[in-house]
């Protein structure tokens, strides 16, 4: 087992990325959380859908989907596992090795397809798209996401059915999305501190998100030179990413002050992509193809379901997944440790113990 490392001074995770003092991207949540800190990463490959027809309907004009895959596939394909990223995760920051222990994901035993979602900067986004780009790259929904990586897995991969789909943050909100719109694709579903309905709370701390960029001076409605909010970016997931008692004990009043002015800094943040993929979160409902019931949309989710929670989470709160559980008489776990969001981290061998249990 790993001796993974807890976030410090200055957290990652799927939504907010932050830069430590030497400028490198700090391991994110699921980097510690699944693949320990052997740096091995799967070939960069594309699957090119053409247009995708969006649901309101608009067109992402040639759309290509970013994946890599690690392990694997047995004769009959039932050891696949899709891991979707988090918010501005990008598949070539998993770091996986067969040999590793103590992984949530062996890959000794399973094939691993990680996907790139859309605006990440790898697959069709708005910093990328040369013929929609910035805002003209349209606005899309979670379903949207969810019905593009469909596509990737069975028209490019050949790939019907697979034995789980796990995700953390909005990886977790795509696995939720997985579940409802495709209930016969997978055995088994792991979502990590996601949510298959934003609760109040959390609609207020996305849009605030979207807000603090677009009110920003140099936002020239995306037309901007250097994206804007960059400060506002890694503040946010400093109040946000951990709980008040971890930020406190683990950062201090100088260092703090010194992280706020090098994230003027951050040249790899890009707002237009951000709030492509915010709105996308924004949109997570899996009720509201079923006349917004609970009890309809539960009914409808043929996979085991093992959901995971962070009691003190800030930036996906835990009430709706556990709601979701609930009907499903799905297992959970609840961690109630200080880390908030990024609780499963500090929890690791907890939490990879239970899953790989789960996928056995």
């Amino acid at each position: 087992m790993h001796n993974f490392p807890k976030p410090l001074s200055a957290p990652t995770s799927f939504g907010i990325t932050n830069y430590c003092c030497d400028k490198r991207l700090v391991w994110t949540l699921l980097i510690i959380l699944l693949f320990g800190n052997t740096i091995f990463a799967g070939e960069q490959q594309f699957a090119h859908l053409g247009d995708l027809k969006l649901e309101n309907g608009g067109v992402i004009k040639d759309c290509s989907i970013g994946y890599r895959t690690f392990g694997k596939r047995n004769a009959d394909g039932s050891n696949i596992v899709v891991i979707p990223m988090w918010a501005g995760g990008k598949t070539e920051q998993l770091h996986l090795e067969p040999s590793d222990a103590g992984k949530l994901v062996d890959t000794n035993k399973y094939y691993v397809i990680a996907i790139d979602p859309l605006s990440n900067g790898v697959s069709s986004s708005p910093s990328n798209s040369k013929l929609q780009p910035r805002m003209k790259f349209p606005q899309y929904t979670m379903r949207d996401l969810i019905n593009a990586e469909h596509e990737l897995l069975v028209r490019t991969l050949g790939v019907v059915h697979v034995r789980a789909i796990i995700g953390a943050s909005m990886g977790a909100m795509q696995t939720f999305q997985w579940m409802v719109s495709y209930p016969d694709f997978a055995d088994r579903a792991v979502p990590i501190v996601g949510s298959p309905q934003l609760a109040p709370y959390d609609l207020v701390q996305w849009q605030t998100q979207i807000d603090a960029i677009t009110v920003d001076a140099g936002w020239m409605s995306g037309e901007y030179k250097e994206s804007p909010a960059r400060t506002a970016e890694y503040e946010f997931g400093a109040i946000l990413l951990t709980t008040p008692a971890e930020f406190n004990r683990k950062m201090t009043r100088e260092k703090v002050l010194e992280e706020i002015r090098k994230a003027r800094d951050n040249t790899a943040f890009d707002a237009n992509n951000k709030i492509r993929q915010v709105q996308a979160m924004l949109s997570i409902d899996v009720t509201e193809k079923f006349g917004e019931s609970w009890e309809k949309a539960a009914a409808a989710v043929k996979a085991k379901t093992f959901v995971i929670v962070a009691k003190y989470d800030h930036v996906v709160t835990p009430m709706p997944a556990l709601k979701l559980a609930e009907l499903l008489q799905a297992r959970t776990m609840i961690l109630d440790g200080d880390c908030g969001h990024l609780e499963p981290s500090c929890q690791s061998d907890k939490v990879n113990a239970a899953v790989a249990e789960f996928l056995d």
